[in-house]
């Protein structure tokens, strides 16, 4: 997301804020702006002007986008607005005609009145700052809105590596977290021993146990991750095989018993990608009914999926939401083959992969975006926050711990100025 100097920024806020105006437009002139929401356009129905100064936008694309109910009154051409601020609700009325607004049974006086333009209810873009908590701004070169959420509580999950346990203490901030401690090998069968994921060995006083007990004991949700990739056919490989495949499920189920997990996230990947996809998904959709009946009653299971804007169709996302507790859509890997770290996944894409998703049939409040910590920097982790507020998405699932402080110190001011854990 792009900054600005502090001395522009805190003017250009001043304005706007308290006189709800944008500068250098004549009184008499009306002229179109375009928004940005969390640095991503917002698509309108009846677009965003400017009159006398006076920056009007849709009150009801907006209000949802930020998460804020919006009713209309035809009878009494009101619009009841009902959100929070600061984690305090916020009940808002507004007339069509009128300048004045009822916040919380409190009048307020707005700087134009509310206007009916294309049978669209149009406010004063400083009123979502002033009641909701958006930060808002003009870029005068562009005629540009900007508006950037408040910090809103989701559900937030990170993954747990072998690298990870630096920053183990990061766990503490989420509501659920992931270790990837096991997978289903080259030869299809289901490990906990391997090279790349195992369960770790003892660091001092902290063990494996210890770190799963530790989360339980605080209200965060302990998954076991089972990771597998259809590099050389061997996901396949087991999902087609009776054998393998009942092996493999009775030993997660015997692991989730024996360490105690709370769930099971499923990261199988690569599937769809040279295969027949309704062969691959319809393979997919039976693992996951005969795991789900095999697990210990109360274990959760989450699938990581890759995202239908990608190259791997081999998942079937309405019917694994309907069996699964969540999906963790893996909104990532768009930049060319070999770009290094810490260039952001470009917004488009992900909000895409994430209107894809929710067509096929995926509960909003089913569905994970999965967040690569080692494509993000502090600027721009706030734009796929911000997709998930926007889309009312269940929350954030971070690949991985470990990688939070390994490029910057910033980034977890970011994330928390942005969401927390519900």
């Amino acid at each position: 997301m792009r900054k600005w100097g502090k001395t522009a920024v805190a003017a250009i806020l001043a304005a706007v804020v308290l006189q709800g105006s944008i500068p250098s437009q004549p009184a008499s002139a009306a002229a179109t702006a375009t928004i940005l929401l969390d640095d991503v356009p917002l698509a309108f129905d009846s677009p965003p002007i400017i009159e006398k100064g006076v920056t009007l936008v849709p009150f009801r694309t907006i209000g949802e986008a930020l998460g804020i109910q919006v009713k209309w009154e035809s009878s009494s051409n009101t619009v009841t607005a009902e959100g929070k601020k600061d984690g305090k609700a916020v009940t808002v009325k507004l007339q069509v005609g009128s300048k004045t607004a009822v916040v919380n049974g409190q009048k307020v006086t707005l700087p134009a009145a509310a206007a009916m333009r294309s049978n669209r209810v149009l406010i004063p873009l400083s009123f979502f700052s002033t009641q909701f908590g958006a930060k808002v701004g003009w870029k005068q070169a562009t005629s540009t809105v900007t508006i950037v959420s408040p910090q809103k509580e989701m559900h937030l999950r990170a993954f747990y590596a072998l690298e990870s346990f630096k920053e183990k203490d990061l766990i503490d901030s989420m509501n659920s977290v992931a270790f990837g401690w096991s997978r289903i090998d080259r030869n299809g069968k289901f490990t906990l021993t391997g090279a790349e994921y195992r369960i770790p060995e003892s660091a001092g006083e902290t063990t494996a146990q210890s770190l799963i007990n530790d989360a339980g004991q605080n209200g965060i949700k302990p998954y076991l991750m089972v990771y597998s990739v259809d590099g050389q056919g061997e996901l396949t490989k087991m999902l087609g095989s009776e054998e393998l495949r009942n092996d493999s499920i009775a030993g997660i189920a015997a692991a989730v018993t024996d360490y105690q997990f709370g769930g099971v996230v499923l990261d199988f990947e690569g599937l769809g990608f040279k295969l027949d996809k309704q062969e691959q998904q319809e393979l997919l959709n039976n693992y996951v009914k005969q795991l789900k009946a095999a697990l210990p009653a109360g274990t959760a299971l989450s699938i990581a999926v890759h995202a239908p804007n990608s190259a791997y169709l081999g998942y079937d996302y309405k019917t694994l939401a309907t069996i699964a507790d969540d999906l963790i859509l893996m909104a990532y890997k768009y930049n060319p083959a070999g770009t290094g770290s810490q260039v952001p996944e470009p917004n488009s894409k992900v909000n895409e992969a994430i209107e894809l998703t929710l067509k096929a049939g995926v509960p909003a409040n089913k569905l994970l975006l999965g967040i690569d910590m080692s494509a993000e920097k502090p600027d721009s982790i706030d734009d796929k926050l911000g997709l998930v507020k926007r889309n009312d998405l269940k929350g954030a699932a971070f690949w991985r711990l470990g990688l939070f402080r390994k490029y910057t110190d910033g980034m977890e001011a970011a994330v928390s100025a942005s969401a927390v854990k519900e």
